[in-house]
């Protein structure tokens, strides 16, 4: 309750304040060591209160021994058009502090719009349901995450990376580049600061440069456009899948990542981004996932397990989403997956949670290994 009285004081000087200045994002920072930490509010249910987009101002509770700092300054929504390399912002389910390197065109498969029967994309064989799904063009973009704001990114099961495979002469199976993320435009809330360096990640000052004659300020370095080039089949991202059952969304992110050559066959392998949604008021818990593998060389696997890489994630209207990413190799070029996930109710009661079909395509160059760090 103390947090929700600092934050109604809060709010209500901030709005004052507001009738004749700029919003402004506010973060704490732990006064002993001045390192600034990011914490986002969504609701307090005790008070009422929000500190989303409503007030246009993303505050924390007051922890001991912080204090709320100014980050900077919230610009308008791009309701049309794409934001530019270089834009600030803040992820508006996760929280943290972000800056665009580049957007993707991907094709959004939404299986809960009903669409006409052209330009649809059937169902791969067994999958459930036999409802065609129209594509349409969704844009994400590429980002680095601010470091300081991973360790508070509880609804995530990890600092988001890109992983690679390792070349064909490195011992490693997988490497991967941490902080790196896909964002979809309308988890974009863009801001603006007058720090010349507002991001902390190793790759910023590798990939952006300071210019104060554009806006925003940030302008790529030939060492981002030759990396993005360069390892551009390996991050493209072209397909995005989504269902909902049960006011439970599931968005599903495929990405492959080449072929390695195993005991005199070939390996194709993928990575995965899965993402879940809470998108109703009730509290539940994942308790199962049951996923169906289907290769192209005809081999069916299912595979059941205790909830997702070790986790058994709660979703609530606190905290209504989790995100995590896993990987798959198949002995052929291609293939398909789907599944479900099990939900439990806070009564014991148990649900099943389609998780929509997708495929696992491998039209890309493999001659070319990823340059990952090559600069």
């Amino acid at each position: 309750m103390a947090a929700c009285a600092l934050r109604r004081g809060l709010l209500s000087t901030v709005s004052k304040y507001n009738k004749k200045h700029a919003h402004r994002i506010l973060s704490a920072v732990d006064s002993s060591s001045g390192f600034e930490v990011y914490r986002p509010r969504v609701q307090c249910r005790a008070c009422g209160l929000s500190g989303g987009v409503q007030q246009r101002r993303f505050m924390s509770s007051r922890p001991e021994g912080k204090i709320l700092e100014t980050v900077g300054v919230f610009e308008a929504v791009k309701q049309h058009g794409k934001y530019e390399t270089g834009q600030l912002f803040l992820h508006s389910v996760f929280g943290y502090r972000g800056i665009v390197l580049f957007p993707w065109h991907a094709r959004l498969y939404d299986r809960d719009i009903t669409p006409p029967m052209s330009d649809s994309k059937p169902d791969p064989p067994g999958a459930h349901g036999s409802k065609e799904v129209k594509g349409k063009t969704h844009t994400y973009y590429q980002v680095l995450i601010d470091t300081r704001d991973c360790p508070h990114i509880s609804q995530r099961s990890q600092t988001e990376a890109v992983t690679f495979l390792a070349n064909h002469d490195d011992s490693r199976a997988l490497y991967a580049i941490p902080g790196l993320d896909y964002v979809s435009h309308e988890d974009i809330l863009p801001y603006n600061s007058a720090e010349q360096a507002p991001i902390q990640h190793e790759l910023f000052e590798r990939f952006l440069m300071y210019n104060p004659a554009k806006a925003p300020p940030f302008t790529a370095r030939d060492t981002l456009k030759a990396w993005q080039e360069k390892n551009h089949p390996w991050l493209e991202l072209s397909d995005v899948h989504r269902e909902t059952t049960e006011n439970i969304r599931v968005t599903v992110i495929p990405f492959y990542m080449g072929m390695r050559e195993a005991q005199n066959s070939h390996v194709y392998w993928w990575r995965y981004c899965i993402r879940l949604e809470n998108m109703g008021n009730e509290v539940v818990q994942l308790r199962e996932r049951h996923w169906r593998i289907f290769s192209l060389s005809g081999t069916l696997e299912t595979v059941r397990g205790r909830g997702v890489v070790g986790r058994e994630p709660v979703l609530s209207k606190e905290q209504p989403a989790f995100q995590y990413s896993s990987h798959v190799s198949l002995q052929a070029p291609s293939g398909h997956m789907w599944g479900t996930f099990r939900i439990e109710r806070t009564d014991g009661s148990h649900f099943d949670v389609r998780i929509p079909p997708f495929s696992l395509e491998s039209n890309k160059d493999d001659k070319a290994p990823p340059a990952g760090y090559t600069f």
